[in-house]
C-alpha cells in the first residue's frame, strides 16, 4: 500500500494548482457565456426605451421606468462580470524591474483632481533611494487606483491621505493612511473575502483582487482600520535579490 500524500508535499500543492487552475479556467468561460447574451439584452433594452419614448401612450412613464430598473441591473451585472473576470485571470504576471514610486506617483496624478474637489489633502512621501522590485505596470497600478479609490470615497466630507514608501530588510514597503470613517472589526477582517462588499451596488471583488495582485508581485497586505479615526494599508513587496546586491 502507498503511502497518503503529506498535506504539504508538492506533489498535493501541485495538484491543487491544477485544480484551481481548472476551477478558474471553467469560472472564466462561464462568465463569457453569460456575458454574450447579457450585451444582448442590454442592447436591446436601450432600443426598446427609445422607442417606448418616441410616442406618449397611457402608462408610458410606468413602462420606461420599469425598462430603465432592468438596464440598472444590466449595467450592474456586466460591471460584475468584468471584475469577476479580472479577479479569475489573475494568472502568471511576465514582471519587469521597475519603480515602485513611478507606479504610485501615476496612480495620484490621477486622483489628485477628484481629490481636490472633495477637500482631501494628498500628502506623498517617497524615498528617492528606493530600490527597483520586478513588476506589472498595467496591473499593479490597477491594485493601487481600487486601494486609493477606496480611501477617498471612505471621506466624503474631506480629509488627508497619506502614501509613503520605505526601505525594510529585503524589500521595499509603502502605507497608504486615511483619515476617513474607518471600518469595525468584522469589515476589516472580510474585506478580502471575494464578494464582501459594504458598498451598495458594490461587487465585493475589488480588494481581493488588489490583495491577489499584490500576492501575483510575491507581496503582502495588511490592513489597521478604526471607526471615526481611519485606515492603514501596509503594503510589502520583495527585492530581487539580484537588485538587492
Amino acid at each position: 500500500m502507498s503511502e497518503p500524500t503529506a498535506p504539504d508535499s508538492p506533489e498535493t500543492i501541485d495538484e491543487l494548482r491544477r485544480q484551481y487552475n481548472e476551477l478558474a479556467e471553467l469560472a472564466g468561460s462561464l462568465a463569457h457565456e453569460i456575458k454574450n447574451p447579457l450585451s444582448v439584452i442590454h442592447m436591446n433594452t436601450d432600443l426598446l426605451c427609445e422607442e417606448l419614448e418616441e410616442t406618449p401612450f397611457p402608462g408610458q412613464r410606468r413602462a420606461i421606468a420599469k425598462v430603465d430598473m432592468i438596464r440598472h441591473q444590466c449595467n450592474r451585472l456586466e460591471n460584475l462580470l468584468r471584475d469577476f473576470l479580472r479577479f479569475a485571470r489573475m494568472r502568471d504576471l511576465e514582471m519587469t524591474v521597475g519603480s515602485l514610486n513611478e507606479q504610485i506617483q501615476r496612480v495620484m496624478t490621477l486622483y489628485r483632481a477628484q481629490a481636490d474637489k472633495s477637500e482631501i489633502q494628498l500628502q506623498i512621501i517617497l524615498d528617492a533611494n528606493l530600490p527597483n522590485i520586478k513588476l506589472h505596470s498595467d496591473s499593479l497600478q490597477a491594485a493601487l487606483l481600487n486601494l486609493v479609490k477606496n480611501a477617498l470615497e471612505a471621506m466624503p466630507n474631506g480629509g488627508q491621505l497619506l502614501v509613503r514608501t520605505y526601505s525594510v530588510p529585503g524589500g521595499v514597503a509603502m502605507e497608504m493612511i486615511d483619515t476617513g470613517c474607518g471600518m469595525d472589526e468584522v469589515t476589516a477582517m472580510r474585506m478580502f473575502e471575494p464578494f464582501y462588499s459594504t458598498k451598495h451596488g458594490g461587487s465585493g471583488l475589488g480588494l481581493p483582487t488588489a490583495r491577489k495582485i499584490i500576492e501575483a508581485h510575491g507581496g503582502r497586505i495588511t490592513v489597521q482600520s478604526e471607526v471615526g479615526r481611519g485606515t492603514k494599508f501596509a503594503i510589502e513587496f520583495p527585492t530581487p535579490i539580484r537588485l538587492a546586491s
